[in-house]
Formats: C-alpha cells, structure tokens, sequence
C-alpha cells in the first residue's frame, strides 16, 4: 500500500480519530504507515491550523506522538478495566463517544493521560536518539550533592512537555482560555504531564572491581508509564469538583463545595457528575451500558456483579480455559510448559 493510498484507507475507516482530540487520530496510523511529509500534516483531518503548523515544523516527532496516542488509549482501557465505563473505543467521532465532551472526571483522566503520553513518547524518542532536534537532557551533568557522576542519558523530559504544551493545549488556547471547559481541559493537561515530572527518579550503574560501587553514575529518567497511569487513575479517584468565578478580572476554577481544600496542579478537576453508565443508550455514543460485561462474584468492590450490573442480576457459565503449567528451565537457555485445560466460572451481568 503507497502512503496516499494508505492515508486515504486510514482516514475512510480512521477520520473520527482527531475530532474530540487531535492526538486520538494518529494513533490508528500505526496501521498504515508514517508521517513523513509535510503533505500527510496538511490532509490530518481535525487538526486545527495551529496544529497544522506543528505539524510541518517537527514532522519527524509526530510518529512519536502517533506512539503517545495509542499509548494513551492502551493506558486508559488498562486502568478503566473493571469499571462500568471501561475506556471502549468507538469508530465515530469522538473516540470514545459522548462520554468525554462532557465535564466529566472520566474526561478529566483522558485528558490527563493523553498529554501525559504525548509527553512521554517524545521524551523517549529523544533518549533513544530518534529525533535531530532533540537527544539526552545535557542539563545533568557533574557531580551531584549526594557525590555520585551524573553520566549516561537522562531523559529530555523538558522537551516532551513543552511540545505535549505546545501540541496539545494549542486546541484549548485557540479557543481562549474564558470557558470554564477550556480551563478544566488546560488543568488537567498539565497534571498529567506532571504525574511524569513528579516522579522522575535517579537510575544508577556501580563500577569497580567485582561489582563494587567505587564509582557510581547515574542520570534521570521517566517512571514507567504504567506508573504514570496508576497516579493519574489515584487523581481520578480523588478528583475535585469545581466551578468557574471570576478572581478580579480573572476567571479561575475553584471547588464547588466551599467546605473543600483548594485543589493543586497535580489533582485532577471536574465540571460534571457522571452519569451511571448503566445502561445502553443510543443517542449517547459511548454509553454502552453493561449487559454483557465480565463481573466478580465474590467482590464488593465496582468490578463486582452487584455493582457491575447495576443490580440487574447476572448470569454463570462454565468456560474451559487454557493455562500455561508445569513448567521447566531447560539448559541451555529457554523455558518449557505444558498446556493444562480447565472449567471455570464465569459471570456475566443481564
């Protein structure tokens, strides 16, 4: 398949990607092929002309950011798992239905861990030395206070955010920053990007003789993004419902509630309370309800039957699953199991 004919299949079965939120749509691209050329950011349905620019001045970050996407969505459907919504994507427009173009704390964690993996994905393609403009943060350098070198690759982290900023938040900006949805968007953009920042960690090699630590190096880099998600997932828990007023001439977001502790740049905000995500609801793309969905007997917890299926009841089946066992190291060097069938209970809700 060329690359316009790849482009013209991906965006016939694809378009819906970008118009909730650009980066959705580049991720299904991974499918078809690259973004090479200035030409392929011009004919990227959704962008807004800003975006466009972007585009065309780092073509060669967006695979990276095409990477973050996916990354994002992969995340969301992880963390959201046992939950009544459960991060499904859809193919309209926007990728995950109505569900997040509302004010919702579930619109608050796409948007969090979506710039949270624009960011990352382009601070690893800049470690990696996939990108000219960019490479390891020579900013570490010298010896640190606690008297370890810093040496090796620590991860560019600066770049990735400023260009998930750039990239990301330019769709929130175009639109002025009065509507209190534009605010909610921009803040939760920034605690995602800062679930990365605030847990960089220090990684170190030791050197000398026999594994001694005579001489340590060390650099900074990213946490695992599945960490990055298990903050941003804890945020969403403890998400802050807020409202705009007007501080002098500026409009902010504070709690609805006044007896509430003001909210940080880490936590996540919302506008709206959710909906129950129960039942099937046609005329509300994404509500997809929870007839049919997998459900813990035993457990009291949302991803529990009584919960899960809003108490509709569910139904019990026997399955036969295929387990890996009886496994063995064999010299030298790979692993050898046997597959070992058995009948499990499965419960589904009504």
């Amino acid at each position: 398949m060329c690359p316009k004919d790849g482009l013209r299949h991906f965006e016939s079965h694809y378009g819906f990607f970008f118009g909730f939120f650009s980066v959705r749509y580049l991720a299904k691209l991974s499918s078809v092929g690259s973004i090479r050329d200035e030409e392929t950011c011009e004919r990227l349905r959704g962008l807004i002309q800003r975006q466009v620019q972007i585009c065309k001045r780092s073509v060669e970050v967006m695979d990276a950011v095409r990477r973050g996407a996916q990354l994002a969505i992969d995340e969301c459907q992880f963390q959201f798992r046992n939950r009544r919504w459960n991060c499904s994507t859809l193919e309209t427009m926007p990728v995950f239905g109505k569900v997040v173009t509302q004010g919702t704390r579930e619109a608050a964690f796409v948007y969090a861990i979506s710039a949270a993996s624009v960011a990352f994905a382009v601070t690893r393609a800049c470690s990696s030395g996939e990108l000219e403009k960019c490479g390891c943060d020579h900013n570490v350098h010298g010896v640190s206070p606690e008297g370890f070198q810093w040496s090796g690759c620590s991860d560019n982290i600066a770049y990735g955010v400023a260009f998930s900023q750039s990239f990301v938040d330019v769709r929130e900006r175009s639109k002025g920053q009065s509507s209190s949805r534009a605010l909610m968007n921009l803040h939760n953009n920034e605690a995602g990007r800062k679930a990365i920042l605030s847990h960089m960690r220090v990684e170190c090699k030791c050197h000398g003789v026999s594994g001694s630590c005579e001489v340590k190096t060390c650099w900074k880099a990213m946490p695992p993004f599945r960490k990055v998600g298990n903050v941003i997932k804890e945020k969403f828990d403890g998400a802050t419902e807020v409202e705009q007023r007007k501080v002098g001439s500026t409009k902010v977001l504070v709690p609805r509630n006044s007896q509430f502790k003001p909210h940080t740049d880490e936590d996540l905000v919302y506008l709206d309370p959710s909906p129950d995500f129960c039942d099937y609801d046609p005329r509300t793309p994404g509500m997809l309800g929870t007839v049919g969905r997998q459900c813990n007997r035993t457990s009291k917890a949302i991803d529990g039957c009584e919960l899960m299926c809003c108490g509709r009841g569910f139904q019990t089946q026997e399955v036969e699953v295929v387990d890996r066992c009886s496994c063995k190291f064999h010299w030298c060097c790979y692993v050898k199991c046997k597959q070992c069938r058995k009948m499990v209970e499965m419960h589904t809700c009504r």
